[in-house]
């Protein structure tokens, strides 16, 4: 492999780095955003960013007698961000929720529902309620 080989893929693995880096500043950020918005829609956030063996959760609320599992997506379209939580992805999100309920028997008899909290490039986030419903 010649040195110029070498540069361009030390180069293309940096840059891998970087965009790996700024994605998880963008999710960050928008994660942020989400729990203000939820906050100011009168939800209280009971964890962010919650993590186990078996998955996470970005953001756990509740509001009223309602337990809410969000998932935050940010996509250059907030119409592609509502529907990038893949059935394998909710699988995992539900498991993930009940080992969380598990440690947190308190809040078993609430009822349950999952939302998308979706994030363009501009405007406000967009809150799916139900986008899709737990598994009984």
């Amino acid at each position: 492999m010649t040195s110029e080989r070498r540069k361009l893929r030390g180069d293309s693995s940096e840059m891998r780095r970087l965009r790996g880096a700024w994605a998880r500043r963008r999710g960050r950020f928008a994660e942020a955003l989400a729990v203000a918005y939820l906050r100011l829609k009168g939800y209280r956030v009971l964890e962010r960013n919650w993590r186990s063996k078996l998955g996470e959760i970005d953001i756990l609320v509740k509001k009223g007698g309602v337990l809410v599992l969000v998932e935050v997506k940010t996509r250059s379209d907030t119409g592609l961000a509502s529907g990038a939580v893949m059935p394998r992805q909710r699988q995992r999100l539900m498991r993930a929720l009940g080992h969380y309920l598990k440690t947190r028997p308190e809040l078993a008899a609430l009822d349950l529902r999952c939302d998308v909290v979706a994030l363009g490039p501009l405007g406000w986030p967009i809150h799916l309620k139900d986008a899709w419903r737990p598994e009984a």
